[in-house]
């Protein structure tokens, strides 16, 4: 297998989609702009996108794939096959259940998530009704979860990636033709979610048939790899379950804060989301099989090789990102964004947010690729109890922020914390006595901090001379960004080619070759 192909590959899929999701946030931003009908709109997503990451995701196939990878080492075919039915089987009649007291109990779970809505009721009715059209997803996108974390066991890793499309596919053409049909107008984006969900789970089937693993699902819980499986997925739940906790705090304070906060929250979210998708989702999600191969096979350097070849990757590719992110944040959210009903306050009140978020996105991907590294050996316990003292930590900061920093304060109390958390798990992943670390990080890293100076300096530069914002004709916006942007990164670049770092060094984590 070509790990840096399939990475290349993966991540090329995951750019699609999420250029797709910027195009739907541009329709969006453009039809709604951000104002009390968005902050409505995006609260109630937000509800069952919380339930995602707790039930679906990386939780789930953090937990599902180690034991199917030792099913498929040292069980027959049959029984693999029964353990993916009982597993099958039990999400659909537990999480159908749950879906039906998200829908009854709509009206609770917003004043519970936004107890600022509680003095306008009508924005109170309105997030309500659109929370019980969207709580199915939460069904939909965790068997879409379980479906892809099979077709990721098979290394199928493209397929699973494109199912994203399908939601952001569903939400445009929804936007586009069908939001005359429906009244209130924002009620098209709810239903277009739902049918997204729909068809996320249904592009799978083909290719579970492929493999030979599409089974009708059964209910047994005494099956013996569901117990150990619910075991386990116990605690990554409660773990992320806090970690959600604490978003939902930060939820309810920008409730209380000034209309539209929500939504230059949501926005700055949106890129940040970009790169922790294209390079800590991807290459998380490459690694999970991988890792847990090689726990199951006992082959600990292969696993020390891994994870030092992804972190490595990670210092190289996300650094830059960040600095871009931090130092174009207006220009990049204006090319984005600002269009129609998003005004230029709206850019501004987002880019505060961004500035703060850019702190933190290299920890953000850093941590996915640990965290994967603990779950890889079913070490469950160790992750849940540091995002405990995390979560803790980022409502204290956040606490201690928001009197000055209003909207912007979680943000800077995430990305600090976030800092803390990757140097806990890093510490503790190399107290377990199988991740050894290579010799040279410190080396790497210095050669790391020159490029960036110099990509930071070069991009100060261009900013002074070239200023973006001057430009009043989009295409020569574009035009200049993508210059700055192509100029500072070949500094970049060069200036590690310079000091020894070559590409052939992250060809494959599994060759012999010269370390950066």
């Amino acid at each position: 297998m070509n790990i840096l192909k399939s990475l290349i590959s993966l991540s090329f899929v995951t750019f699609i989609s999420r250029i797709l999701g910027f195009v739907r946030d541009l329709l969006l931003a453009y039809m709604f702009g951000a104002s009390g009908i968005t902050d409505s709109f995006f609260l109630a997503f937000k509800v069952p996108n919380l339930f995602r990451r707790v039930f679906a995701e990386s939780s789930f196939s953090q937990v599902f794939i180690p034991i199917l990878s030792e099913y498929k080492i040292n069980k027959d075919i049959k029984s693999t096959k029964n353990f993916i039915a009982n597993i099958f089987g039990f999400m659909i009649v537990v999480l159908s259940l749950f879906t039906i007291f998200g829908i009854y109990f709509a009206s609770d779970i917003i004043n519970i998530c936004a107890p600022g809505f509680f003095n306008h009721p009508d924005k109170l009715y309105l997030t309500s009704q659109l929370l019980k059209v969207m709580f199915p997803y939460v069904l939909l996108i965790s068997l879409s979860s379980l479906t892809g974390s099979i077709l990721n066991s098979w290394n199928y890793f493209s397929m699973p990636a494109c199912s994203s499309i399908f939601l952001n596919i569903s939400i445009i053409i929804f936007m586009i033709f069908m939001t005359p049909y429906f009244n209130p107008k924002i009620f098209s984006l709810a239903w277009a979610i739902i049918v997204g969900g729909i068809l996320q789970l249904l592009y799978h089937f083909p290719y579970l048939i492929k493999i030979n693993m599409l089974v009708f699902p059964k209910f047994n819980v005494l099956n013996l790899g569901l117990i150990k499986f619910l075991k386990q997925i116990s605690v990554v739940i409660l773990g992320t379950s806090i970690n959600q906790i604490s978003i939902i705090i930060a939820t309810m304070s920008s409730s209380f804060l000034i209309s539209g906060s929500i939504s230059w929250i949501y926005y700055s979210d949106r890129l940040i989301e970009f790169i922790s998708s294209i390079f800590g989702v991807s290459l998380s999600t490459l690694l999970l099989p991988l890792l847990s191969k090689s726990i199951n096979n006992a082959n600990h350097k292969e696993y020390s090789n891994l994870l030092n070849w992804a972190l490595k990757l990670v210092f190289i590719l996300v650094i830059p990102s960040a600095i871009i992110l931090f130092m174009l944040s207006e220009s990049l959210i204006t090319i984005l964004f600002k269009y129609g009903a998003f005004t230029y306050n709206d850019v501004i009140m987002t880019k505060k947010i961004l500035e703060f978020y850019s702190i933190g996105v290299l920890p953000f991907v850093l941590i996915k690729i640990l965290l994967v590294g603990f779950y890889s050996n079913q070490n469950i316990k160790t992750p849940m109890r540091i995002s405990i003292f995390i979560v803790i930590l980022t409502q204290f900061l956040n606490l201690i922020f928001i009197k000055n920093l209003q909207y912007t304060s979680f943000a800077l109390a995430i990305s600090i914390s976030s800092w803390i958390n990757f140097f806990l798990l890093y510490k503790k992943l190399c107290e377990n006595n199988i991740f050894i670390t290579s010799k040279n990080w410190f080396n790497f890293l210095s050669k790391i901090v020159i490029s960036a100076i110099v990509m930071f300096i070069l991009l100060f530069i261009n900013i002074k001379i070239f200023p973006i914002e001057c430009e009043h004709r989009l295409f020569f916006k574009i035009i200049r960004l993508l210059y700055t942007c192509i100029f500072s990164g070949s500094g970049y670049l060069l200036t590690l080619y310079c000091l020894g770092i070559r590409l052939n060094h992250f060809l494959s984590p599994f060759d012999k070759v010269k370390s950066p």
